[in-house]
């Protein structure tokens, strides 16, 4: 072979093309073995779970996904001054360290104040009483409302100046008023006399007869002694 006909075929497109492809197929299983290492690796690597508090559900839902995590509602709450469907508490906390797919628990803001009924508190407590376990359910209690009866005995209790009554459900923002007694007689209380005259005399017949016996008086000289 002449050396002239050698460089003519490594000049030729053919052989280029066929080097071209061979350096690609090396390239691309280089790059291959280096992220399958790198998923290799890292597989099973701690995750750090980010702050999702005050988020809405869909954002946390779309960064967990992102980080390899699911996320899952456990409960609702309500803070009047968040929105709706945001999140108020979660588990586990912001900044720990987590396995790739793990479950983050959420407590997401309700949209609507949380009703409560009411006890039985009703001319069955007293003020004291009945004060104490409506604000320890969760009650907004306000200042009583005194009416004429029987000292601190709880009569009545309104919402918004209408009566209510046990099980009846009243909002957590509703301010609650508990109607007890001052202490003083209602005016529409009335007292029964009792008319003497009325009363029939006694028959003497009844009466037991007895004779009066007069004590013998001592004489002078007993007496002087």
């Amino acid at each position: 072979m002449k050396p002239t006909d050698f460089f003519k075929k490594f000049k030729s497109w053919y052989l280029w093309g066929n080097l071209a492809a061979m350096a690609f197929v090396v390239l691309l299983a280089v790059f291959g073995l280096k992220y399958w290492l790198g998923v290799y690796t890292h597989h099973g690597e701690a995750i750090e779970v980010p702050d999702l508090r005050q988020k809405s559900f869909r954002d946390a839902q779309h960064i967990l996904q992102g980080l390899g995590l699911d996320v899952v509602v456990s409960d609702t709450g309500y803070v009047k001054t968040l929105s709706p469907d945001c999140i108020l508490e979660q588990t586990p906390a912001p900044g720990e360290k987590v396995k790739s797919g793990r479950v983050v628990t959420v407590i997401i803001n309700a949209a609507h104040s949380p009703m409560i009924a009411l006890p039985d508190i009703i001319d069955n407590s007293s003020l004291r009483e009945a004060m104490a376990k409506l604000s320890a359910m969760g009650f907004k209690v306000g200042k009583p409302e005194y009416v004429p009866g029987e000292r601190d005995w709880v009569y009545g209790v309104t919402v918004r100046g209408r009566q209510v009554v046990a099980g009846d459900r009243i909002s957590v923002d509703d301010v609650v008023t508990v109607q007890a007694g001052s202490g003083m007689r209602d005016e529409s209380d009335s007292i029964e006399y009792v008319d003497v005259d009325a009363f029939e005399p006694v028959d003497e017949g009844d009466v037991d007869e007895f004779q009066v016996v007069t004590a013998p008086l001592p004489d002078d000289g007993q007496a002087a002694e």
